[in-house]
């Protein structure tokens, strides 16, 4: 099979570290990630379900977390057996999660291409996703008894995530309060994951792993906000969905959240577009949009942003110096530029 560029070795150059010995050493632990990946995905027995379950591996994506896996790992021994396994596994976890939201969602694309519930259904949709979720189980047995734990541990928070965002905050509780919460399960426990388990397969130092932590929690966080922003500012030629697609499911976003605490006739008249949850037609859609953009809500979420971004950083400093610290330190500003 032959194997195409990784796409996250794109990301590498919004990390201008200048250092071509680690940047190349870092994509081509990409290549060899790539590869397994889509050999993971192909294993399927019958290969109508390995088309399934390959779509969007196929598709492409930042892969990002598989990113985070290597940057983990420069911290001990990133040539160490199951480094590349570890970064199999993250990028595994989050395509079925990307599965399980499109349904949720009723997304029809996905890097630039047909969703999987799209094209093959929602019931097949979710057994693709739940096949990737058990492939990455599977991978995670032979890596010893902590990646399992990690493993499991990232899955309970997805799904404890994933059904808060359903079942919305309790009548007491701060809308904002709870999408925090369930970002942290939904979004951020894949990035800290990501960071720690590919320091603990590259034997690094248990506080490392701690502080490796604790900054991919905080990375995404700021990652989710972003690409709440995007949703509702960037084109769907940019993003590869369809542009406002959370808006329009009636999905509770930190933007959206903000923008219905304005008290002007346009915050009311956005509050009554969202009234009754997702939002039906295009004329419809359109209007929240405009209203959404026009609203002091972009720019209190992006403040959150930075505030994440801020967090994140000062949690690398008690790393030694290093090109994968100056990397991580650096894809903060790939976040705050993404939606800049």
């Amino acid at each position: 099979m032959t194997v195409a560029a990784p796409t996250g070795s794109g990301l590498l150059a919004h990390m201008a570290v200048g250092e071509p010995e680690f940047e190349n050493r870092i994509t081509e632990s990409l290549l060899a990630v790539e590869k397994r990946l889509l050999d993971c995905v192909a294993s399927a027995p019958d290969p109508r379900v390995a088309e399934l379950t390959g779509h969007l591996a196929a598709a492409g994506g930042k892969r990002l977390r598989p990113l985070l896996v290597l940057l983990g790992a420069e911290f001990g021994e990133p040539f160490r057996d199951g480094v590349t396994e570890a970064a199999v596994i993250a990028e595994l976890v989050h395509i079925s999660s990307l599965y399980h939201d499109d349904v949720m969602d009723g997304a029809t694309m996905r890097h630039g291409v047909a969703s999987v519930n799209a094209r093959w259904g929602e019931r097949l949709a979710v057994a693709g996703g739940n096949w990737l979720l058990a492939r990455a189980a599977q991978l995670a047995s032979g890596l010893g008894a902590q990646a399992v734990r990690f493993n499991a541990e990232v899955a309970s928070r997805l799904v404890a995530g994933q059904l808060g965002e359903l079942t919305g905050p309790a009548p007491d509780e701060d809308p904002v309060e709870h999408f925090f919460q369930v970002t942290e399960g939904k979004t951020a426990a894949l990035l800290s994951m990501s960071t720690a388990i590919g320091a603990l397969q590259a034997g690094a130092p248990a506080g490392c792993q701690d502080t490796l932590t604790e900054y991919g929690n905080q990375l995404g966080i700021a990652f989710q906000i972003s690409d709440d922003l995007l949703d509702l500012a960037a084109p769907a030629a940019l993003t590869g969905k369809e542009q406002g697609k959370d808006l329009g499911a009636g999905v509770s976003s930190l933007p959206v959240l903000l923008a219905q605490d304005d008290t002007s006739p346009e915050g009311a008249e956005l509050r009554a577009l969202l009234a009754d949850g997702p939002i039906e037609g295009a004329e419809a859609r359109h209007r929240a949009l405009e209203l959404f953009r026009a609203s002091p809500a972009p720019a209190r979420a992006q403040a959150h942003l930075y505030r994440r971004l801020d967090r994140a950083r000062a949690a690398l400093e008690p790393l030694p110096p290093c090109p994968a610290r100056r990397a991580l330190d650096a894809l903060c500003g790939y976040v705050a530029l993404r939606t800049g």
